[in-house]
């Protein structure tokens, strides 16, 4: 005989029932819509964009937005709507590499750490971690930037090193929850060791978590992409920058403010379709949080 407490709900009618919450969720929707669009731009740039951006055109410098040019061109005469196409390029790699750093060095520490709550070595992987946080991420970027030198590498690096930490406490958090529930303590009786439950038990369990993390700092990497390469420690000439372009339109924003309007948007836009997309699958993922903004 079933147990009448047991729900026969078909195995694929959670992520049915997922999919259908993600598209009522504003935010999610808004933030995916604004992440698609630079992502495609991104994309498109790799086969084509509307002008060569290689290529300097002198006579046709700082002019407005036309229906040559949609979004004007700069003081090179490069049509800024193919350099915004081919900086999101820069922006996406960038922080994609620094965030994927973060996880691969962060949640195992954190793993680790959850797993020897209260050692030694839990204690010097979190002051290790509160040292790192007592400095703005922006200013340790620029510090480690400023010490190897100029490049998106290095860039990618300082990011990257910043994001360590981060992944480190939340995933420690989520994990240290986790180790006092039954099916972790069943898989300790059976003969797991705290690898191996640490592997198969807990990190599924704050696989959510780290995915709505990844993408808050997704959007803290393409900012600090951003300023790094204001101030001339990110990406180099010829690849363009999204941070660089604002820069370079820093002396020329009284006569031609369409050459700092339209890279400043391209930012704006993108980190707040990224921090709505995080905010929309916290909600999707936690049921209380769903619960309260319905």
């Amino acid at each position: 005989m079933s147990d009448p407490r047991v729900s026969h709900i078909p195995p694929q009618a959670a992520p049915v029932r997922l999919w259908h919450l993600a598209f009522r969720s504003r935010n999610l929707v808004i933030g995916g819509a604004l992440t698609l669009i630079f992502v495609a731009a991104a994309l498109i740039s790799f086969v084509w964009t509307p002008f060569d951006i290689t290529q300097l055109d002198i006579a046709n410098k700082i002019k407005s937005p036309s229906a040559r040019n949609p979004l004007g061109t700069d003081h090179f005469g490069r049509d800024i709507l193919s350099m915004i196409m081919v900086g999101a390029r820069t922006s996406i790699a960038v922080a994609v590499v620094a965030v994927g750093i973060g996880m691969l060095f962060g949640v195992p520490l954190g793993l680790w750490a959850a797993a020897r709550k209260g050692s030694l070595l839990d204690e010097v992987i979190m002051r290790a971690n509160d040292l790192i946080f007592a400095f703005p991420a922006l200013l340790i970027a620029i510090m480690i930037t400023a010490a190897l030198g100029p490049s998106a590498i290095n860039a990618i690096a300082a990011i990257g090193i910043f994001n360590i930490p981060v992944f480190a406490r939340i995933t420690r958090s989520g994990a240290l929850s986790l180790w006092q529930r039954e099916f972790v303590m069943a898989a300790r009786v059976s003969g797991k060791n705290a690898a191996r439950i640490s592997v198969e038990h807990i990190l599924p369990n704050v696989t959510n978590l780290l995915i709505v993390q990844g993408t808050i700092q997704f959007s803290l990497g393409i900012l600090a992409e951003a300023g790094l390469s204001y101030v001339g420690l990110g990406a180099q000439p010829p690849i363009p920058s999204w941070g660089r372009m604002l820069a370079d339109s820093q002396t020329m924003i009284s006569f031609a403010p369409h050459m700092a309007l339209f890279p400043g948007l391209a930012i704006l836009l993108t980190v707040l379709g990224l921090n709505l997309m995080g905010d929309g699958l916290r909600d999707l993922f936690d049921p209380k949080l769903r619960r309260s903004r319905q």
